[in-house]
């Protein structure tokens, strides 16, 4: 049973679980940084898949944080580990977004690191896996900071928007985080 009332302290972020609550403020969030999410991610966008997005939190195989100021509370984005496998695979896939207004300062590389000691740490993983599109350089550069490794190149991997797109394939495991 996860504790609701969890939170991932850092120095600029914490991290929470998402609530139903959370809907109209995460709703603008989405709708002011559609045109940088715009082939990257699909956000929830209506209070049905906001609900599907919440309900993903209750089941173990998902852990959906907001990434939150530290002064003021205010949600400036999300990340999420996704298909948490157990048994002798002990990996998840990381999958993060930032609100337009809140890029370059310093908050998705923090959220980032506060996420991967939970998973490490609390969760006992032992790999973290990210894909993410060639041209997304922003989010390149935010998994070499914290450390991961470009392991492979994943033709038409995913399909958002309608069209297959291909991903690079970035992970980081327990012993390299670790040191």
């Amino acid at each position: 049973m996860k504790n609701q009332f969890l939170k991932i302290q850092g120095e600029k972020v914490f991290l929470r679980y998402v609530k139903y609550g959370d809907f109209e403020e995460m709703l603008e969030l989405f709708k002011t940084s559609l045109e940088i999410y715009e082939g990257l991610i699909n956000p929830p966008l209506d209070l049905e898949s906001f609900k599907v997005y919440v309900d993903r939190n209750l089941e173990d195989a998902n852990e959906c944080f907001l990434i939150c100021q530290n002064i003021g509370n205010k949600i400036v984005g999300a990340i999420n580990l996704t298909q948490i496998f157990r048994k002798s695979f002990q990996n998840c896939y990381l999958g993060y977004s930032l609100g337009v207004n809140f890029i370059g300062k310093g908050y998705m590389t923090e959220a980032v690191n506060l996420v991967l000691h939970h998973a490490f740490e609390n969760l006992k993983l032992h790999r973290v896996e990210a894909n993410v599109q060639p041209h997304n350089l922003a989010s390149i550069k935010v998994l070499q900071r914290c450390g991961f490794t470009k392991e492979g190149f994943s033709r038409k991997y995913l399909k958002i928007d309608n069209v297959w797109c291909d991903h690079e394939r970035w992970a980081i495991i327990f012993e390299d985080w670790k040191k």
